[in-house]
């Protein structure tokens, strides 16, 4: 005769504190990605001494070092720069563009631009970095 116990364990997976990770996870993948730059063009901005800040960003138009064009994320010819920046600010009330040019760019690559923003009535705001001075 078999007189013993028979020790049977029942496993048990403890997922009680599964929802606070998840939960803390979650609340700081969504700070994160809110104080991300949307900007994805890496350009070198020109220093300056004050800067004021521009909290909202309608268009913003960046020109790299090697003279590319980019709305937003969308690359644009020169000759298409006119057309394309009319149709990103026609929607809006104020036409405002915030302008990431590269600090190697000569005057008259800016001077370009600003002529166009001019003549269609569309005010430009230049990026720069705060620098210390």
């Amino acid at each position: 005769m078999k007189i013993g116990r028979k020790k049977h364990y029942d496993l048990e997976v403890f997922s009680s504190t599964m929802n606070d990770i998840m939960f803390f996870l979650m609340l700081f993948f969504l700070i994160i990605s809110t104080l991300a730059n949307p900007n994805v063009i890496k350009v070198l901005l020109p220093q300056s001494g004050t800067t004021d800040t521009y909290s909202k960003q309608d268009v913003t138009l960046t020109v790299n070092a090697a003279k590319e064009y980019f709305i937003d994320d969308r690359q644009v010819s020169f000759d298409m720069l006119e057309m394309e920046l009319n149709n990103a600010t026609a929607s809006s009330a104020e036409k405002v563009v915030v302008l990431r040019a590269d600090a190697t760019l000569t005057i008259q690559d800016l001077v370009d631009v600003l002529q166009i923003g001019a003549k269609n009535h569309v005010r430009i705001v230049m990026a720069t970095d705060k620098s210390n001075f």
